[in-house]
C-alpha cells in the first residue's frame, strides 16, 4: 500500500505461509485435465497471476509459445495448492511454502531459466529454496507494480495511437530489443533473433502493440503482454529520446488506458524502483504504486 502521509511504500501485512503444510510432489500440468482448474486458482489472486493466466488463455497450458511448462502441486487433500511456470521466464504463485520448495526443486534443473518475477515476498522465499543448488544470481532488480483502474476525463490534444501492423514491424525490433537489454544486460537476438523477430510480429499480429509513427520515427510504443477482463499487463513502454519532455508519454499512455480500459478492469505495469522518471510519468498519467515485485535474472552456465 502507499502512504501519502510518509510519500512512500509502505509493504501491507500478509499471512504467512504455512511452511509446515505437505504437498504432492511437482508434476506437470496437461490442458485436458487441468486448465480450468489452473484458470480459476490464479483468478483468486489477480493482477499477481495475470502473466500466467494470460499466456494459459493465448495458447493453452501445453504450447512452446509459452517458453516453458507449467506445473502443479497439491496438498494432503488433493487441493491445489500452488501453480508455476517454468522456463525463460519463470512465475510461481503458491498458497504454501512446500509448494515453493517443490517447485524450486524443479527450477533447480532446468537450464532454460533466464528470469526469475514476482512479489517480493514470494520471490525472497522461491529464492532461498532455488539458490541452494548454487546456480549464480546475474542482476536482482526490485521493480515497483503500478495499476490504473480509471479511465481520464482529460480534454487534451489525443495523440495518434494506433495499433500496429507489421509494416511497423522494422521500427519495433530493435526498440524492444534494447528495452530488454537495458533492463536485463542481454540483447535477446543475440541467441535467437528469428525467434524474437517473430514473437514481435505474432504481438502485432494479435492486436497487442500500440504506436505513434511519424514517417521513419517511432514516437511511441506499448505491448499489452497479457489481456484479461480482469487485468491487462502492459510493458515495453517507450517514448523517443528526442520527444521527451513535451507531455507526449503522459498523453499516450493517457490514451492507452482509456483504450484499454473499456475492456478490462485494470491496467498493470511493472517500473525499476530507481526509474524516477519512469514511475513520475505513470503517477501523472493515473497510476498508482500496487505493490513490490522482485525480478532475478541467472548466470548462464556458459558465461560463468
Amino acid at each position: 500500500m502507499y502512504s501519502q502521509a510518509k510519500g512512500k511504500y509502505m509493504a501491507a501485512p500478509t499471512a504467512p505461509f504455512p511452511i509446515q503444510q505437505a504437498c504432492s510432489p511437482a508434476y506437470l500440468l496437461t490442458e485436458a485435465d487441468d486448465q480450468y482448474e489452473v484458470m480459476q486458482f490464479l483468478a483468486q489472486r489477480l493482477p499477481h497471476t495475470v502473466v500466467m493466466s494470460g499466456l494459459i488463455r493465448d495458447n493453452g497450458l501445453v504450447s512452446s509459445a509459452n517458453r516453458g511448462s507449467f506445473h502443479g502441486c497439491r496438498d494432503e487433500t488433493g487441493e491445489l495448492t500452488g501453480v508455476a511456470l517454468i522456463g525463460h521466464a519463470t512465475f510461481v504463485d503458491t498458497r504454501a511454502d512446500a509448494a515453493l520448495a517443490a517447485f524450486a526443486e524443479i527450477a533447480q534443473r532446468s537450464p532454460a531459466i533466464h528470469m526469475i518475477l514476482g512479489e517480493e515476498k514470494q520471490i525472497n522465499r522461491f529464492w532461498s529454496y532455488f539458490s541452494i543448488a548454487k546456480r549464480p544470481c546475474r542482476l536482482r532488480l526490485t521493480e515497483l507494480l503500478f495499476e490504473l483502474t480509471a479511465a481520464s476525463g482529460s480534454t487534451s490534444v489525443p495523440s495518434a495511437l494506433r495499433l500496429a501492423t507489421l509494416a511497423d514491424l522494422d521500427l519495433i525490433v530493435p526498440i524492444h530489443a534494447q528495452l530488454a537489454f537495458d533492463e536485463s544486460g542481454v540483447d535477446p537476438r543475440e541467441k535467437d533473433a528469428r525467434g524474437f523477430i517473430e514473437r514481435c510480429a505474432q504481438r502485432i499480429r494479435r492486436g497487442r502493440v500500440w504506436v505513434w509513427r511519424e514517417g521513419q520515427t517511432l514516437i511511441f510504443k506499448a505491448d499489452v503482454a497479457s489481456a484479461l477482463a480482469e487485468s491487462t499487463y502492459i510493458e515495453g513502454a517507450y517514448i523517443d529520446p528526442q520527444m521527451r519532455g513535451q507531455g507526449l508519454g503522459r498523453r499516450c499512455l493517457t490514451d492507452l488506458g482509456n483504450i484499454l480500459l473499456q475492456h478490462t478492469q485494470a491496467l498493470h505495469v511493472l517500473v525499476n524502483e530507481r526509474n524516477d522518471a519512469a514511475q513520475a510519468l505513470l503517477s501523472g498519467a493515473g497510476y498508482r504504486l500496487r505493490d513490490r515485485y522482485e525480478t532475478i535474472f541467472l548466470q548462464h552456465e556458459e558465461t560463468v
